[in-house]
């Protein structure tokens, strides 16, 4: 039962980060653009060029914003990167519990007996 929540909630966050990926690579590109932009405006001394640069800043920081349900796509690589992890760590646990003398005792106890 345990896998099958944990296949449910990765295919769940996996259609939402591949519906997402668009949002995503906008807003990355709006926050590069205005980490540039920013970076530009620290090195200006001429006011008519800041004044530009906050303009074209203010409009780039628009887009960014427009692009914040991207934040929903990164929330969903998480959950699907958690339910990877718990998905692995389930699988090491049981092929840990098969080794486990204790744990498959009928088995050896039939392979005794065949013997």
């Amino acid at each position: 039962m345990k896998k099958f929540g944990l296949l449910l909630a990765g295919g769940l966050a996996a259609i939402i980060l591949i519906k997402t990926i668009g949002p995503m690579v906008g807003l990355l590109v709006s926050l590069a653009i205005l980490y540039f932009i920013f970076k530009q405006f620290l090195k200006t001394e001429s006011t008519g060029m800041k004044i530009g640069l906050i303009i074209i800043g203010l409009l780039v920081l628009s887009a960014t914003i427009h692009h914040i349900p991207a934040l929903i796509g990164v929330g969903a690589a998480y959950v699907l990167y958690l339910v990877y992890k718990n998905w692995i760590k389930n699988k090491k646990t049981a092929e840990k519990n098969e080794n486990d003398p204790f744990v498959s005792f009928e088995k050896q106890w039939n392979d005794l007996k065949k013997e």
